[in-house]
């Protein structure tokens, strides 16, 4: 008689302070060089130490702005230029990734593996990627 094992995979469960974490970094990272006065529509760019971003405000409410973050890649048809929506809340002091190249709804969570190969932990790692995509302006100079 063969016995039958099964494994019990642990569930993924999303660590919340580190996403809460990495998202008020990135708020910290956003005020330093976003508009005192900002009109919906307003478009500028950030030049900095290791690149320059395109930065778009798409919407403004009055606790809220939604950004439209993007790096100047060069003029390479081979490389596509990364584009993320970011919800700015000014109340909460957090800057959360809505949306990231072709991922149009982000998910807390995806089942892995999964038809897109997500991560597990999709959104943390897209926020975390914004981060990094941030430190690009240590040396801030606005180009308006």
């Amino acid at each position: 008689m063969s016995k039958v094992i099964f494994v019990h995979k642990n569930k993924y469960r999303p660590n919340v302070s580190q996403f809460l974490a990495v998202c008020a970094r990135n708020y910290m990272h956003i005020q330093r060089w976003l508009t005192q006065e900002p009109c919906e529509g307003q478009h500028w760019q950030v030049d900095g130490e290791f690149g320059r971003l395109d930065v778009r405000l798409l919407e403004n409410t009055k606790y809220t702005q939604l950004v439209e973050i993007s790096r100047c890649a060069g003029d390479h048809a081979l490389v596509s230029r990364p584009k993320v929506s970011v919800r700015v809340y000014h109340d909460a002091k957090l800057a959360e990734v809505l949306t990231s190249q072709q991922i149009y709804q982000l998910r807390p969570v995806y089942d892995y593996p999964n038809m897109h190969m997500h991560h597990r932990d999709e959104k943390y790692q897209v926020n975390a990627f914004l981060e990094e995509l941030l430190k690009i302006d240590n040396l801030t100079k606005f180009i308006c």
